[in-house]
């Protein structure tokens, strides 16, 4: 019942199917919830579905190694499977989340992972990924900013642990303080001074390798 992550690539293209148009149906997070706690095992799979590519994301941002993030992710699914019971109420992502970053607290705590050197190695769900795709642009434009993305991964993974996996979940994937304060276990005035002092680490990151990014973004 509890799985591990799909290993296709990102970019990789469904099968085509003329004339049909596919829709992903929102997940009743509450309804899923129940049927799994009166005994319908296969509806964890629907929550697993909803948030693997959002827990893989903020795993390996956090540890920086593909192997350790996905042992982690698996870990999360089969703790939060095992309190579901515990559970009740508010929100269920930041309940997760919560799992997930204390799980990969304690593969650091025990040193049984490595860091990975490779950018190639970031394989994360497109819709948890870090936006950086404006529709409007051309292909020029798109590939600059794409090359900014690189280097601000780049940078990300200089961050202490806990600097990088605050300003993950603040600045990539758009929770709230408060909302972060709850899923690490901080006060408000740590997770703001840690975002604030993460943030001010990546800007001088990159002011300090002007030459490293795409001419539109070189400081002038």
């Amino acid at each position: 019942m509890i799985r591990r992550r799909a290993t296709t690539p990102a970019h990789a293209e469904p099968e085509a199917k003329p004339n049909l148009e596919v829709r992903r149906t929102p997940l009743d997070e509450q309804a899923a919830i129940g049927r799994v706690l009166h005994g319908e095992e296969n509806a964890f799979d629907e929550l697993i579905q909803q948030y693997q590519g959002l827990a893989y994301s903020v795993a390996y941002r956090t540890l920086q190694d593909e192997a350790a993030a996905g042992d982690a992710v698996q870990d999360s699914f089969i703790k939060a499977y095992r309190a579901l019971s515990q559970f009740h109420g508010g929100s269920f992502k930041s309940w997760l989340m919560r799992i997930v970053v204390n799980t990969c607290y304690d593969v650091m705590r025990s040193n049984q992972w490595r860091k990975t050197e490779s950018l190639n190695d970031l394989t994360v769900e497109d819709d948890h990924a870090a936006p950086l795709i404006d529709h409007s642009e051309g292909p020029q434009e798109y590939v600059e900013r794409a090359e900014l993305n690189q280097w601000i991964e780049s940078g990300i993974r200089t961050l202490s642990a806990d600097q990088r996996l605050v300003l993950v979940l603040c600045d990539v994937h758009g929770y709230a303080y408060e909302e972060i304060a709850e899923i690490t276990g901080q006060p408000m005035g740590t997770v703001k001074s840690r975002i604030s002092r993460a943030r001010a680490h990546l800007r001088d990151y990159l002011v300090r390798r002007p030459e490293l990014l795409p001419t539109a973004f070189r400081p002038k």
